[in-house]
């Protein structure tokens, strides 16, 4: 069971730092791409710029690999791709449950980009009885009664969790007791876990929050530059404000 304390991550034991591994997957990314356009090398100014980093925060991340490139070649892309993937454990397989089976868990189930990352869909899992047998994505969906005896048969580390906010702790619970140590967690809702496990929330309303800060930025911007050639409004001795200072923007009575 938690123990009610929220984990946060720690760097990890060879010293990298949190958020060079939270960009190591946009690295990646990058490399893949041009891995399958047959890209040889790449300098750290280009990748940078696919990854959307500075190229020096993208060199800073690499010494923590132990690679530098080299000077007036760049980085070997495959070579990378290699180093990056062994150093994410996306060299051997990973088993991931998926706890509560409604669109989003359904979808995330027929997601085909899993497998060539290096994680398998082992187990789908939902509290609704008539639910159980039904096949999604070609995998039969099962009850969360069998929760434990599911992750242990399938040797699942990775639990993923796609419930309503109301039965997320509970569910992240059993999947701790059972074993999991790694827990993707997409309710809104956050979840406390013991010591040792790992927990990354992906929510959806936050992100779109944000972009709605940004887009009313831009709105402000947009609204304060079209107001730029206006006449400057000074006060009025009625105390307003009117474009030549000379007279009021509101005529007195």
């Amino acid at each position: 069971m938690a123990t009610g304390r929220t984990h946060r991550p720690a760097t990890r034991s060879r010293g990298i730092p949190e958020a060079t591994v939270a960009r190591l997957p946009l690295y990646l990314r990058a490399l893949t791409a041009l891995s399958e356009r047959s890209v040889p090398t790449v300098s750290s100014e280009e990748l940078a710029t696919a990854a959307g980093v500075n190229s020096a925060k993208l060199r800073k991340d690499f010494s923590y690999l132990g690679s530098y490139g080299t000077r007036g070649v760049g980085y070997d892309v495959e070579y990378l791709v290699y180093q990056i993937s062994r150093e994410l454990g996306l060299t051997q397989d990973w088993p991931v449950a998926i706890v509560g089976i409604g669109n989003l868990g359904a979808a995330l189930a027929n997601y085909g980009g899993f497998a060539s990352r290096g994680f398998r869909v082992a187990a789908l899992i939902d509290a609704d009885p008539a639910m159980a047998g039904t096949p999604v994505a070609g995998i039969p969906v099962q009850h969360t009664d069998d929760l434990d005896r599911i992750i242990s048969d399938n040797g699942v580390s990775i639990g993923v969790i796609t419930t309503p906010p109301g039965a997320a702790q509970q569910v992240c619970d059993r999947l701790v007791a059972a074993g999991v140590t790694s827990i993707l967690n997409f309710a809104p809702t956050v979840l406390s876990v013991p010591e040792g496990v790992d927990v990354r929330k992906v929510d959806l309303s936050i992100e779109l929050q944000i972009l709605a800060f940004h887009e009313q930025r831009k709105a402000g911007e947009d609204a304060s530059g079209a107001d730029e050639g206006a006449p400057p409004m000074r006060a009025t001795p009625n105390g307003r404000k009117g474009p030549d200072g000379d007279m009021p923007a509101v005529m007195p009575a």
